[in-house]
Parts: structure tokens; C-alpha cells; sequence
């Protein structure tokens, strides 16, 4: 009887051990979010025939709720104001525009009803309603033969007002649908403008109003919005408003005008530079920097080269100084890696442009390569492998244009390969700063430099000296290994001997002159001696 009890009592231990092995099990898969095994063996093809309905449905439902409702609002809105623009001769000129005030009146009032039972059509006819309005206003004045209106300021004054009004329930409503209608008004208004003081300051408004609601909702695609409208806006207005049948040519401007498009890419970085900190440089601020970049930029760029060609260059060092800010601002800021990268390769861009358009060739082409050794600098403080790797890139470019499209290729080639040698020193010096392995981009800029020395002065010096100045780089190269106590220095001295003595074995026992040949074979094997001599007392010392 005991060992019956005893075997109980030992089932029940078991039993109650393994539901609180259960339990604490599932309490586990909860709280790592595990399926358990019940769940997977419950899952089969009735479960993913569900979820299939399910996402089928809810495809439908898109399409039946947002998108027939967007199309169904824009092909009313296009109807209504292909309505508008029919001539009526028989009625009085304001009859159009009256018209459509009572039609956008009639969509603001069914708006107003369907705002709590259907939300999401009530802002579609909200926003038509405000665009709709804003049609018939400017139906006062454009798109008719006799107009109800013949002032243009009284026009633009009431075009302003329906677009500010349209600005205003766009807050209320923090609705960044009806922000971009109302951006849109006060562009068509600035582009109606003739004069450079009322255009600008209109889309400096647009501009603000831009950077302030990006700011405060963080509608970063609404940025996305407003620096490509604002932009194409400036473009527009400056080829003479072709849109409205005036000849597309540069409109005459003061060279003020031109400078304030430099405002805009200022102003759209603010959008940017001003977000949570907590938030990382996501696509859509790469995509806004990037428009804001290659927009701003290339506006500029394109008014200036076409009407000021004569201050290209202060107009190039004024851009390169304004991104370079930036770029400086962005890195203080947030340690940011695209955005500096993309604000300082710009402002580098723009100082070449400086340099190119205020020297002659050849001569700017050494300045190019000077700019390398600048960029690599700025790089090391900015800490950026990206500016690194593509200004090496681009330093490359620069010679072989150099070696292309130079008339002659003199001493002051050798800039090019003193470039590179400090490039490579400077990496070194500062390998610590990189987020890169600097070792590969030394090694690049030293083989540049292996090479370009060579090539330099083979161009550069007389034929009879050239075996002699390649000995003399060697020794440099030698030298600085044994300062620095680097070995890459030391194998660079080794391959330019190498390569001296090739050179005076092919062409020098052919074609230097009897005195040269002689002089060069003497010095060479004078130093090769006295290397190797060097190296086998190093060995011997090591031995020992």
C-alpha cells in the first residue's frame, strides 16, 4: 500500500512538472514571438487560402476607396473646367467664372457634409473645390478674349488670396494633399508675375512655407514636392514663360536675380538639417539632397553660362563656398555621411568649374591636380571614404584628359605624381580618422606616382638626361624610405632602378649620344653597387 501511495504521489510530481515545464514554454514563444508547434501543424492550405482572400480584398478595397475616388475627382475637376473654358458669347464674360464659384462652392458644401461619415472623399472635393476656385479666379482675367478683369495686379491680388486661403485649410487640416495644391497656386501666381522684385519674392514665400512644413510635420515627400515645383518654376519664368505663348528665350534679368537662385538650395537644406536628430539620413533626404543639388546647381549653372559668362568664375567660387558651408553644417551637426558627401563634391565641382573657366590650358589642369590634394585633406576631416575614393577617381580622370588634351606635356606635369606622393602621405598620417582601410588607396596613389615620374620627366627633360633624372627619383624614393622607414618607398626605388636599367639597355646604347651613355651606365651601376652594398650590411647586422 505504502509503495502504491508512494507511486501516486510520484505520477502526480511528474505531471505537475511537466505543465509547468508547459507553461513556461509558451510563456517563452511568447514572448519571442515563436509559433509553436501546434500552430505550425494548424497551418495549412485553408490558412493561406484565407490570407490570400484577405490580401485580395484588401487590394480591391484600394483600389475601389482611394483610387477610383483620385480619378473619379480629377476626370470631374478636368470636365468642369473644360466647361469653363467654353467661350459663351451670348452671356456676359464673368458668367464662366461665377459658374465655376458655384461649383467650387457646391463641392465645399458636400465636403463639409461627407467630413465624418467619408473623410477621405471629403478631402478629395475639398481639394478639387480649392482648385476649382482658384480656376475661375484666374478665369477672370486668362483664357477668354474679353475678360471680366483687365488689371493684371487686381488679378494677381485675388490669385493670391485664394492661394493663401487654400494655404490656410491645408494647415488646419495638416493635409500635405492640399499643401501641395496650394504650393502649386502660388507658383502659377509668380509665374503670371513679369517682374524679377514680385517673382522672387512670391516663390521665396513658396520656398519658406516649404521648409517650414517639412520642418513641423515632417512631410518629407512634400519637400520632395516643392523643391522640384520651385525649381522647374525659376526655369520656366527665366526661358520668358513659354507656357503662356511668349518666345522661349532668356528672359533679360540682373545679375542679382541670378544670384538669388543660390537662396534655394540654402533654403531646402534648412528642410533637412532641421529634422529630428534621432532620424538617420533615410532615402527620401538623400533623394531631397539630391535634387536640391543637381536642380539648384544646374539652374545656376545654366543662367550663368548663358548670360554671364564673364563672372563664371566669382559666380563658381560664390557656389563653392556656399556648399562647402553646407557641407561643413551637415557634418557638425549630425557627423552626416551622404549629405556632406553630396554638399562637398558639389562645392568641389563648382571650384573646378572656377578653375577651369579663369585659367588657359594647360595651366589649369595643374591646378585641378593641387585641388586633389585639398579634397583629400577636407576628406580626412570629414571622415568620409566616399570623398576619398571618388576623388581619386577623378584625380585619375583629370591626368588622362591632361595627357589628351595637353599641347605639350611639360615640368609642370610633375605636379601630378607630387600630388599623388603627398595624397598617400596624408592617408597614412591620418589613417586613423577614415572609416576606410587606407592601405589600397595608398597603395594607389603611389603607383600613380610610380608611373607618372617616370612619364613626366621622360616628356620633360632631354632625351639625354632622362636615364639620370629617373636615377635621381629612385635615390628621392630611397631616401624617404629610409626616413620614414617605409617599405613601400623602398620597393618604388628598387622597380625605378629596374626600370632606368631597362631603359638604358633598349634605348640607351642606340640613341644617346656616346659622352651621355657612358655617364648614364656609370651612375647607375655606381648605385646599384652601393645599395646593394648597403643592404648587405643591413643583412649582416641582422645576422649577427
Amino acid at each position: 500500500m505504502p509503495d502504491d501511495e508512494s507511486k501516486g504521489l510520484s505520477l502526480q510530481q511528474v505531471s505537475r512538472t511537466l505543465s509547468n515545464l508547459e507553461s513556461r514554454i509558451k510563456r517563452i514563444e511568447r514572448e519571442l514571438n515563436i509559433e509553436s508547434a501546434e500552430a505550425e501543424v494548424e497551418t495549412p492550405v485553408e490558412a493561406l487560402t484565407d490570407t490570400a482572400k484577405s490580401s485580395g480584398e484588401n487590394l480591391e478595397i484600394k483600389i475601389g476607396l482611394y483610387w477610383f475616388a483620385k480619378v473619379g475627382i480629377v476626370t470631374l475637376l478636368i470636365g468642369v473646367v473644360l466647361l469653363l473654358l467654353q467661350p459663351y458669347k451670348t452671356l456676359p464674360p464673368s458668367f464662366a467664372p461665377v459658374l465655376g464659384c458655384i461649383l467650387a462652392g457646391g463641392s465645399l458644401l458636400i465636403s463639409r457634409f461627407l467630413k465624418k461619415t467619408f473623410p477621405l472623399l471629403s478631402g478629395y472635393l475639398l481639394g478639387s473645390a480649392l482648385a476649382l476656385l482658384f480656376f475661375s479666379t484666374l478665369r477672370l482675367h486668362y483664357f477668354t478674349r474679353q475678360p471680366s478683369l483687365s488689371a493684371g495686379i487686381v488679378e494677381t491680388l485675388l490669385l493670391l488670396m485664394v492661394a493663401i486661403v487654400s494655404m490656410i485649410v491645408s494647415v488646419r487640416r495638416k493635409s500635405v494633399y492640399l499643401a501641395s495644391i496650394s504650393l502649386s497656386m502660388l507658383l502659377i501666381v509668380a509665374l503670371l508675375t513679369e517682374h524679377p522684385y514680385s517673382f522672387f519674392t512670391i516663390t521665396l514665400i513658396a520656398a519658406v512655407l516649404t521648409c517650414c512644413f517639412t520642418i513641423m510635420y515632417r512631410w518629407e515627400s512634400f519637400l520632395i514636392y516643392g523643391v522640384s515645383a520651385i525649381y522647374l518654376t525659376n526655369l520656366i519664368w527665366l526661358l520668358n514663360n513659354p507656357l503662356v505663348g511668349n518666345q522661349l528665350t532668356f528672359r533679360p534679368v540682373p545679375y542679382y536675380a541670378t544670384l538669388l537662385i543660390l537662396l534655394w538650395p540654402i533654403l531646402f537644406s534648412v528642410g533637412t538639417f532641421f529634422r529630428p536628430s534621432k532620424e538617420r539620413e533615410q532615402l527620401v533626404v538623400i533623394i531631397n539632397t539630391l535634387l536640391n543639388l543637381c536642380l539648384g546647381y544646374g539652374l545656376f549653372l545654366l543662367v550663368t553660362v548663358s548670360e554671364f559668362q564673364n563672372l563664371l568664375t566669382a559666380s563658381s567660387l560664390a557656389v563653392s563656398v556656399v556648399f562647402m558651408a553646407l557641407a561643413i553644417a551637415f557634418w557638425l551637426k549630425e557627423r552626416s555621411r551622404y549629405q556632406t558627401f553630396f554638399y562637398a563634391m558639389t562645392g568641389y565641382a563648382a571650384l573646378s568649374i572656377a578653375i577651369v573657366a579663369g585659367f588657359t590650358q594647360p595651366g589649369f589642369f595643374i591646378l585641378l591636380c593641387w585641388q586633389s590634394l585639398l579634397v583629400v585633406s577636407t576628406a580626412i576631416w570629414f571622415r568620409s571614404k566616399f570623398i576619398v575614393v571618388t576623388n581619386f577617381v577623378i584625380y585619375s580622370l583629370i591626368f588622362l584628359a591632361y595627357l589628351f588634351l595637353a599641347r605639350a606635356i611639360g615640368i609642370a606635369s610633375l605636379s601630378f605624381g607630387v600630388v599623388a606622393l603627398l595624397s598617400a602621405r596624408i592617408l597614412n598620417w591620418q589613417q586613423k580618422r577614415l572609416e576606410l582601410q587606407t592601405d589600397k588607396m595608398r597603395i594607389a596613389y603611389l603607383v600613380a606616382a610610380f608611373f607618372i615620374f617616370p612619364f613626366a620627366l621622360y616628356h620633360s627633360v632631354p632625351k639625354n638626361y632622362v636615364s639620370l633624372s629617373w636615377l635621381a627619383v629612385a635615390l628621392v624614393y630611397y631616401v624617404i624610405s629610409l626616413v620614414l622607414k617605409n617599405m613601400k618607398y623602398r620597393w618604388m626605388a628598387l622597380l625605378t632602378f629596374l626600370m632606368t636599367a631597362l631603359y638604358l639597355i633598349i634605348v640607351g646604347i642606340t640613341k644617346l649620344e656616346p659622352t651621355f651613355r657612358i655617364l648614364s651606365f656609370l651612375a647607375l651601376g655606381f648605385v646599384l653597387l652601393v645599395i646593394s652594398f648597403i643592404y648587405a650590411r643591413t643583412r649582416s647586422k641582422s645576422g649577427s
